[in-house]
């Protein structure tokens, strides 16, 4: 007697045709209610990090460009080249907010882990002479928490063509006639 072997059928695959929802990770939501919310936050990290860089190459002018022991900026440490760092990543997320277009779901996750690796090698060079970002303990919980929420954004900011969203949205939506008949 053969073991049993149990039989993976992909959800929403047996029967419909695939959708931009379904035929992605299901824990990607297309369409998200909160969609509006998560783009503000992007857009309001973007802020900070633009105010951060600026503040930062307005303290730090006429210091070493990759000064271990650097200013203090809004309570955090960087050296100007930190601050145009983070000067050049907030323009980034700011302007792939403004296109939209889902552009800025990839640009949030990959800018987003970038700035959580930044931080990681911020924390683990804090106390040494490779900390050639200036780095404080206050720089690396900003910048994680920077990070997680452009990443917690690139999760949730997709769009979709409603016709496209597929049936689990539409049950959501109280459509479920379109549901039945996709």
């Amino acid at each position: 007697m053969a073991p049993h072997t149990p039989r993976v059928v992909r959800e929403n695959r047996s029967h419909t045709e695939p959708t931009l929802e379904t035929d992605t990770m299901a824990h990607t939501p297309v369409n998200h209610p909160l969609r509006p919310f998560y783009r503000a936050l992007g857009a309001l990290s973007a802020v900070w990090l633009i105010l951060f860089g600026v503040v930062g190459l307005i303290v730090n002018a006429g210091d070493d460009f990759f000064a271990v022991h650097a200013q203090h900026v809004l309570g955090q440490g960087a050296n100007t080249f930190a601050s145009i760092i983070s000067l050049l990543t907030g323009a980034a997320i700011l302007i792939v907010t403004a296109v939209g277009r889902n552009v800025d779901t990839e640009a949030y996750t990959f800018l987003g882990w970038g700035v959580l690796v930044v931080g990681s090698y911020g924390l683990a060079t804090g106390r040494t002479d490779a900390n050639f970002l200036g780095y404080t303990m206050a720089t690396v919980i900003v910048d994680y928490l920077v990070g997680l929420i452009l990443v917690l954004a690139g999760l949730y900011i997709k769009s979709a063509p409603s016709a496209e969203a597929g049936a689990a949205r539409q049950v959501r939506e109280g459509r479920v006639e379109e549901a039945r008949s996709a």
